[in-house]
């Protein structure tokens, strides 16, 4: 996977190939024109990334901030990591089901959707994808998730 030392988003674009520039610029601005209320935009794991604030929720495995969403150039395509798909088998089958409807071809790892042309990029999707999950929401799911993976150990916030 690329990564990037670059400390801010708007640093993250600048140092991109030109011909990636364009395209990292309008999916980022979908993102934050569909985000909902509670999640913020910075650099995680040298990427692009949208999550809850340790702040409003700082219980993780990793001590991270809980990520939403990821957007990150690669050698061969632009990936758009989409946490809130990964993981929640009703969620994975409506955006498989939207993203069929647009007629374009699904590239996609667990949470990654990749992108080799702007063309390819279902913005309107995208955009549905990132509105839907309220922070709140996330979290919660987030919890459920994490606690069935620990077994019956209890919780502490």
């Amino acid at each position: 996977m690329a990564t990037s030392t670059a400390q801010t988003p708007d640093e993250y674009i600048a140092a991109l190939p030109e011909e990636r520039r364009a395209m990292v610029e309008r999916i980022r601005s979908v993102v934050r024109d569909n985000l909902p209320d509670g999640f913020e935009e910075g650099m995680q794991y040298g990427m692009i990334g949208w999550y809850v604030p340790l702040e409003r929720f700082g219980d993780t495995y990793n001590g991270e901030p809980l990520g939403l969403a990821a957007l990150a150039n690669q050698k061969g395509h632009v990936s758009l990591y989409l946490n809130s798909v990964y993981g929640n088998a009703e969620t994975e089958s409506w955006f498989r089901e939207r993203y069929a409807e647009t007629g374009k071809k699904l590239d996609m790892g667990k949470s990654c959707v990749r992108f080799r042309r702007m063309d390819d990029v279902p913005l309107d999707l995208i955009a549905d994808t990132i509105a839907r999950t309220e922070v709140d929401e996330f979290v919660r799911f987030y919890e459920q998730a994490r606690g069935s993976s620990r077994g019956t150990r209890s919780q502490a916030h």
